[in-house]
């Protein structure tokens, strides 16, 4: 009797114990944060390997103040424009070894395992005469002018990416030599005085669209993968009557709205020969400096309206600072006129433009955005001597992935 009842016990004990691994359900992982950032940091040089040069030792000031902020706001994915391209990745080596992996002024040291850099438009010579002088390169700006993106050497003007989480490099997608007369409705710049072309028929096939390249860097985080995609359209002004780099400017931001709408496009082909634009169900965010302020400024705002209005875009209020707002009520000039809310600012220039809202980080309808910021301290607070390294600010976001399976599973181009 005393048998049975100690069996009748463990198979008691049993089917507890097996209920219990059947009605409790495993706890998934909390979506992990995210945060995002652009920003324009102004390191280039007038010379090839200036900036590394200068950087050399860890004692620059300017690059020190840079790292404080990104160790300051610890970015899980950054973009850097405004940051000189070589080859062997040399200035990208420097900057990381010697300053963000440097505590600087205080601040926690910062080390990015994986990053991007890649060749760009700015500085490479086109061989084509594209400012309308009647010759093709010269000395120093001449050169820049008849340069596939405005630059004074290969690679100035570059971008990188640096990244907490892995960089899938076999899918990356650049679109640096994608030509601009591929895009369906291109703007074609036109000289006012004579009615005929700026670039003839001989230079306009040939003309490449992005001033310094468009990218699609897919990046591995813990909840799925993000494509980030980045760029740096060229400034709207420094050209004339025919208006060719605010026309630019505008189809280097309409040519991300064709990345999200057009999946199958044939004309739509990255250097890597891919063709096609991004998966519909693929998350993604689009960062960078994209030179066009929504109401302020110069360039065609409609282009970025446009690409912020988006249906993939997540709607969403832009970051702030209270430091853009004090910066615009001292300078005063420009900043009077101005219709846009300057909290939204991420720039500060003098003359006629005043400071403008540049830089974006735009994220994809599935994203949720948790925090975001403008880092634009106030006078006197922490950081607010570190700004002055570039003329333009900081943006970042804390993202969360809400639907992880789609993110995971997006089908790369074919």
């Amino acid at each position: 009797m005393r048998v049975f009842f100690r069996a009748a016990l463990a198979a008691l004990g049993l089917a507890a114990l097996f209920a219990g691994c059947t009605t409790t359900p495993a706890m998934a992982d909390p979506p992990k944060t995210l945060r995002v950032a652009t920003y324009n940091v102004s390191l280039y040089a007038e010379v090839a390997d200036g900036v590394r040069a200068r950087l050399a030792g860890g004692h620059d000031a300017k690059a020190r103040h840079i790292a404080a902020v990104i160790q300051r706001q610890r970015p899980d994915l950054l973009l850097l424009n405004e940051f000189d391209y070589d080859a062997k990745g040399a200035l990208a080596d420097v900057f990381q070894r010697e300053y963000l992996e440097v505590g600087q002024h205080g601040e926690a040291p910062m080390h990015y395992p994986y990053r991007y850099f890649a060749p760009v438009n700015t500085g490479e010579p086109s061989g084509m005469d594209l400012n309308g002088d009647g010759r093709i390169g010269g000395p120093g700006r001449l050169h820049g002018e008849d340069a596939f993106g405005y630059g004074l050497h290969p690679g100035q003007y570059g971008m990188l990416v640096l990244s907490r989480h892995p960089i899938d490099t076999a899918a990356v997608r650049s679109f640096q030599t994608l030509p601009w007369s591929t895009l369906p409705s291109a703007r074609r710049p036109k000289n006012p005085a004579t009615g005929r072309w700026w670039y003839d028929d001989a230079v306009w096939p040939k003309l490449r669209l992005s001033s310094k390249s468009h990218w699609d860097v897919p990046v591995r985080t813990p909840d799925g993968v993000l494509h980030f995609l980045v760029s740096h359209p060229t400034p709207p002004v420094f050209d004339g009557p025919e208006d060719r780099n605010g026309l630019r400017n505008a189809d280097e931001l309409t040519l991300w709205r064709h990345y999200l709408d057009d999946r199958d496009a044939d004309w739509l082909c990255d250097d890597q020969g891919r063709c096609g634009g991004l998966p519909a169900e693929a998350r993604f965010v689009i960062a960078g400096d994209l030179n066009n302020d929504p109401t302020d400024g110069d360039g065609h705002h409609e282009a970025i309206v446009e690409l912020i209005e988006h249906p993939r875009v997540l709607r969403h209020a832009f970051p702030t600072s209270e430091g853009a707002v004090q910066s615009a009520r001292e300078r005063g000039g420009a900043n009077l006129r101005h219709r846009g809310n300057p909290a939204q600012d991420t720039s500060q220039f003098g003359g006629a433009s005043g400071n403008l809202h540049l830089d974006f980080v735009l994220p994809s309808v599935g994203l949720q955005i948790t925090g975001s910021g403008v880092f634009w301290p106030l006078k006197g607070q922490p950081g607010a001597d570190w700004i002055g390294a570039s003329d333009h600010r900081m943006v970042w976001l804390d993202l969360e992935l809400a639907d992880t399976a789609t993110a995971a599973n997006a089908e790369p181009a074919r």
